[in-house]
């Protein structure tokens, strides 16, 4: 069997979540991890965020979205899905630069959960001081 050919590709990282966006022009079908959209992010928010590029760039419903997301929770798994679709986006017409930047997602966000340090309970709480 010959593996599906793919015109637009993404890659978007959120947190640990890592995902990648396989497009080609369609009917608007979208496929996470071989489930629908709504059967995998459950919630109306989570599925705005997920479709966030499409509305701003006047896209929606125009390209069949097969994803693959690892790592994460849900809520990083949809932030990386949104980056991943926006840099598909950018592959389909490059006028799209303008507006997916101005609304921030190109950009990755990079803010990740900090380490605990020794000495103390968790990244940046201390244990009580006792002056005796």
């Amino acid at each position: 069997m010959a593996k599906l050919q793919y015109k637009y590709t993404g890659v978007g990282k959120r947190k640990t979540a890592v995902a990648r966006v396989y497009m080609n022009p369609g009917e608007g079908k979208f496929v996470v991890n071989k489930r629908a959209l709504e059967e995998y992010f459950s919630t109306k928010a989570l599925q705005t965020t997920v479709q966030e590029a499409f509305e701003l760039t006047g896209t929606t419903g125009k390209f069949d979205v097969n994803v693959r997301v690892i790592g994460g929770g849900v809520s990083g798994q949809a932030q990386a899905v949104r980056h991943a679709i926006s840099h598909a986006l950018l592959e389909v017409e490059d006028e799209n630069r303008s507006k997916l930047k101005s609304a921030g997602l190109i950009t990755r966000d990079a803010r990740k959960k900090e380490r605990k340090k020794y000495g103390q309970p968790g990244a940046r709480k201390r244990f009580q001081y006792s002056k005796r």
